[in-house]
């Protein structure tokens, strides 16, 4: 995968870029991703905040409850289209976004490093033997690797209240 890559809405209003590679990509197959994508399953990108830069357009932002945490989930979209393009959970520390997948230039250059939630996926969805999988979310120093730890705890580091 380029450290780089590029994405936008569906009406091709909002452009962005990514500008470091994730610390994970999740396939997240609770009932809120369910519901927010339509799909029964969403990938999410997880980076810092600093690495997603808005190239052209103009972002909304709506603040939902997360079902299973009860803390804010805030989801920006295009103002134009409504396409959602990244998210912040509010129940993980430092300043991360989880960038849709979908909205990739090209999608298949990403692929999940593991499917969680899977308590809640969708029975016709099968799972793949090579990728963990974890029923509700998972210890993140036993699966991250240590550049993506490392990285996450600078980032709490500088955002620290």
């Amino acid at each position: 995968m380029n450290s780089t890559l590029e994405g936008g809405c569906a009406c091709g209003a909002c452009r962005y870029e990514l500008h470091s590679t994730p610390l994970i990509t999740h396939a997240c197959h609770c009932t809120d991703c369910q519901r927010a994508s339509g799909a029964p399953f969403a990938v999410n990108i997880w980076t810092e905040a600093e690495n997603v830069v808005l190239q052209s357009g103009k972002l909304r932002s709506v603040l939902l409850e997360g079902g299973a945490s009860g803390k804010p989930c805030e989801v920006w979209f295009c103002e134009v289209c409504g396409t959602a393009l990244w998210s912040r959970y509010h129940v993980s520390p430092g300043d991360c976004r989880w960038v849709r997948g979908g909205t990739l230039d090209d999608p298949a250059s990403i692929a999940p490093d593991v499917h969680i939630w899977t308590r809640s996926k969708m029975p016709f969805v099968t799972l793949p033997d090579d990728v963990p999988i974890f029923e509700q979310f998972y210890d993140l120093k036993e699966v991250w690797s240590a550049d993506s730890l490392g990285r996450l705890r600078a980032n709490i580091e500088a955002h620290a209240q």
